[in-house]
């Protein structure tokens, strides 16, 4: 082979290892140009032109020569953006009070729902088979290519074996195997793509990372709750740290009131049983109805009736407790971010700085700078989560996967 035959083959070897980086960097906002595209890759112009060239054709990204900044110096650089007429993945999220499924495309953006306000049977397969006949249906009536699945549920999900070992809200026996059950009817269902599944918050707290309010956190924790239920999560550079098995940061479990309500885990006082939404209307005083969730029934407490002095009170009790758990994931953790989800969003919301002086008061970094708490951003963050999963593999290597 002669030196320019070399040298160009080389040339493909790195512009094909740069696709999947390029690919993310777009996916997540972070190379709206080409320009920056080039120096995050640390690659050539010409380099960086012929991968965006590459993806455009693959149908995933759009580069636009228009100029990008009107009046910028140096010359003008191209723009770049996800496909939006490109291909999908299938999320689905399963949780107490029913199911979701949705049609995301890449950047995080959901291009379909169809929610499935349903009581969830004892029997995953049965409920996971709606969901994906749900998602099939989108799928025909939006006409678009998909390239995986992903699931979320509201379990520790064990690794490698993809079982739900605790879906203690959802009645499903210890151990389901989740992830087989949810692979095979997608594939019954004839839906392209490998199939995942994961924790709910898990996958929240990776979708935050990477669209939402976890942005640029390098140790980013996450903490929610939603029907029921205390779950947390961390991001280290960019990826979740599930531990040896997935089963890493169950911090529901941690106890923060010895004295207080029996858990599902055997043990009193966790954080699980302590400030989620039911704990909230327990202490507020208030019976829950069956109308809506007691997600929805809390937030709407806090939200117009939170002068009334029984409302306040529960609201502090749970700060209280919410704070203390976080003081203590602070000391072992040293995130240098937290988000918060669901109804613990709504009481950052309704006293920012009762829950951050409890934090501060009670871990050992908290008074010396103080950890940011924010709250989670994104609409249905457990659904875009279970989309990263399901585009993870084209993220890695674009033409591997679509090929």
């Amino acid at each position: 082979m002669n030196g320019k035959a070399t040298t160009t083959k080389a040339r493909l070897e790195r512009g094909r290892s740069a696709l999947g980086p390029a690919l993310e960097l777009v996916h997540t906002g972070r190379a709206h140009t080409r320009a920056v595209l080039t120096a995050e890759l640390g690659v050539t112009r010409a380099t960086a032109g012929a991968v965006a060239a590459e993806l455009e054709a693959l149908g995933l990204i759009r580069v636009d020569s228009r100029p990008a900044a009107v009046g910028s110096q140096g010359r003008p650089s191209h723009r770049l953006s996800v496909d939006d007429t490109g291909p999908v993945v299938l999320a689905a999220q399963v949780h107490a009070d029913g199911f979701r499924a949705a049609l995301v495309g890449l950047g995080g953006r959901t291009v379909a729902t169809a929610p499935g306000c349903v009581t969830v049977s004892a029997d995953p397969a049965q409920v996971l088979g709606e969901v994906v006949d749900a998602g099939a249906a989108l799928l025909r009536e939006s006409g678009r290519r998909c390239v995986g699945a992903g699931l979320a549920v509201p379990s520790a999900v064990a690794e490698p074996d993809g079982t739900a070992l605790n879906p203690l809200h959802l009645a499903w026996p210890a151990g389901a195997p989740v992830r087989d059950i949810f692979a095979g009817q997608v594939r019954a269902a004839g839906i392209q793509g490998p199939a995942f599944t994961g924790n709910d918050v898990n996958l929240a707290a990776l979708a935050e990372h990477r669209h939402g309010a976890g942005r640029g956190a390098q140790h980013l924790l996450c903490v929610a709750t939603g029907h029921r239920g205390v779950g947390g999560a961390l991001v280290l550079d960019g990826r979740l740290h599930t531990g040896s098995s997935g089963l890493a940061l169950e911090v529901g479990h941690l106890t923060v009131n010895p004295q207080g309500r029996p858990c599902h885990c055997g043990s009193r006082g966790c954080l699980d049983v302590e400030a989620d939404p039911l704990a909230f209307l327990t202490a507020a005083g208030r019976d829950p109805g069956p109308e809506v969730s007691l997600l929805q029934q809390s937030r709407q407490l806090l939200r117009t009736e939170y002068d009334d002095p029984a409302v306040r009170n529960a609201g502090e009790e749970l700060i209280d407790r919410l704070g203390l758990g976080l003081a203590g994931l602070v000391n072992i953790l040293n995130p240098d971010r937290i988000i918060l989800g669901g109804l613990h969003r709504e009481l950052l919301d309704a006293d920012p700085e009762r829950l951050r002086a409890v934090v501060a008061d009670r871990s050992l970094w908290g008074r010396s700078g103080g950890v940011p708490i924010l709250p989670c951003t994104l609409e249905h963050n457990s659904l875009v989560g279970a989309a990263e999963l399901a585009w993870q593999p084209v993220l890695d290597d674009p033409l591997g996967a679509l090929g």
